[in-house]
């Protein structure tokens, strides 16, 4: 039996924490394997900035943010390049203000990782879009490029039961809702996705561009689940298969934060350093969870990530494989 297919998770994501200058920098991954990134999402730690997102087929300086319903915006002044090993940036304030914290969450598109980015035009109309992930998609986030003003849409497989209606909204805290106006009550296939009319994924106007994110869970490297919180400091135990890099959670039944967590804000547990996905506030700290070598462990009362009975989605990347293809297990942190 295969553990995991991916040995090496540095291949495939990093998390970068830097300092900005205020000039220009050329931005160093830390892991001991090159990665040239395909998305790179920066946030700055200090202080209240909007999240960044780039990525390499939209290309460098094209920015959109988790938490606006703005449209993209080009600006030469922030992401300027995807390097072999890391990114270079501008002066701009959100990416690179001198001697403020920043932490940037980096991907490498590949289908071995289990990870695509599509870019399609709007058509108002019914219809199937092909994807590369040759695996069924088990989350799927949709950012509007061109039209402002409608959320960042996310199709997870945990948080819908057929038909395949229930959305969640990055950019709010809203709880899922059910609506065949964004999947057209269709679940995505090995090969294509499907969307209705809605302008938020669908609009027709003849400018109406939208990217979108594909993943799938890869064993040992990626898991896209769901948990039942018990209300409980004792909290739940998930198992990934891997000790994670990186976690975002969000509560499915009730209004709440998109949580976002890595190894590299907290290095050893409890893991407590946060984000919110869907607003541009600083780092916050406070009791969370523990990263373990085959998953995670809730270790907080609140009902961000364990209201008793709450209903919870996440997605997370790993820092290492629970056992790697030699059978050899990683240790705990």
């Amino acid at each position: 039996m295969a553990y995991t297919t991916i040995d090496d998770p540095e291949a495939y994501f990093q998390t970068k924490l830097y300092t900005g200058d205020g000039s220009t920098q050329s931005i160093t991954f830390d892991g001991d394997t090159d990665m040239q990134p395909d998305v790179v999402w920066i946030k700055n730690r200090d202080t209240t900035d909007s999240h960044c997102l780039f990525d390499a087929v939209r290309g460098a300086a094209e920015v959109l943010h988790s938490d606006t319903t703005d449209a993209e915006t080009t600006d030469a002044d922030t992401l300027t390049s995807f390097d072999s090993d890391g990114f270079a940036l501008g002066a701009d304030v959100k990416v690179n203000t001198n001697t403020e914290a920043y932490v940037a969450w980096n991907w490498k598109e590949s289908a071995t990782a289990g990870f695509d980015i599509v870019a399609y035009q709007g058509t108002g109309s019914t219809r199937t879009i092909s994807h590369n992930l040759s695996a069924v998609p088990h989350c799927i986030l949709i950012m509007p490029r061109t039209n402002a003003g409608y959320g960042k849409s996310m199709y997870h497989h945990k948080n819908t039961a057929a038909p395949e209606t229930d959305v969640l909204v990055l950019n709010t805290t809203a709880a899922t809702s059910d609506n065949a106006d964004y999947w057209n009550d269709t679940a995505p296939t090995s090969s294509v996705f499907t969307l209705d009319t809605l302008e938020a994924v669908n609009e027709n106007g003849g400018t109406r561009y939208y990217i979108a994110y594909l993943w799938t869970s890869i064993q040992g490297f990626s898991k896209f689940g769901s948990y039942t919180g018990n209300g409980d400091a004792d909290g739940t135990f998930v198992y990934t298969g891997f000790r994670p890099a990186f976690f975002m959670v969000k509560r499915t039944d009730s209004t709440d934060y998109w949580g976002m967590f890595d190894n590299k804000k907290d290095p050893h547990n409890q893991v407590g350093g946060r984000f919110w996905a869907n607003e541009g506030s600083a780092e916050s700290t406070g009791q969370a969870m523990d990263f373990l070598s085959n998953g995670f462990k809730i270790r907080a009362t609140n009902a961000y990530w364990n209201a008793s009975g709450g209903t919870y989605i996440y997605m997370a990347f790993a820092e290492a494989p629970f056992v790697n293809s030699n059978g050899v297990p990683c240790n705990a942190r």
